[in-house]
């Protein structure tokens, strides 16, 4: 299928299913995917949040090779948003609250690099917001050490 006629069909779904026309998209990693939906699902502006894996080495990982830790993958959440409702500031914002970005490869009782803490920016806009917000984030709160979230494209 071309690539016009992909999009054609994606933008008729979203209209079905009511997403927004211009969604943007937002890529984190913060520990167990299940916390992480459920954080990002109470914001405005947020249509939908989908569980998969991110940053590692095998093209198509299942659950078992992620959780082996062996993948290089992280449990990560793709967030689908309307950008006129919520910006990527925001969604940033609502990441650095529910996560603990001190420590590394773990989140809460998860251990292990598939929960580890990460921005998985989608474009260069988002890679130059998401470095900010790690720095202000350290400036607003001082930590003991260094903050541990990676941040990628």
């Amino acid at each position: 299928m071309k690539k016009s006629s992909k999009w054609a069909l994606t933008a008729l779904w979203m209209l079905v299913l009511g997403l927004p026309a211009q969604a943007d998209e937002a890529v984190f990693a913060g520990g167990c995917f299940w916390c992480m939906e459920e954080a990002f699902e109470q914001v405005e502006g947020v249509s939908e949040v989908i569980s998969g894996y991110a940053g590692g080495h095998l093209e198509d990982p299942g659950y078992r090779q992620v959780v082996s830790g062996r993948s290089g993958h992280a449990e990560v959440v793709k967030v689908v948003y309307d950008p006129d409702v919520v910006s990527y500031r925001d969604l940033l914002q609502e990441f650095w609250l529910n996560i603990d970005p001190t420590v590394r490869n773990r989140q809460f009782c998860d251990s292990g690099n598939q929960y580890r803490t990460a921005i998985f920016a989608v474009d260069e806009a988002q890679l130059e917001l998401a470095e900010a917000s790690k720095v202000a984030v350290h400036a607003q709160k001082p930590f003991d050490g260094p903050i541990e979230t990676e941040i990628a494209e």
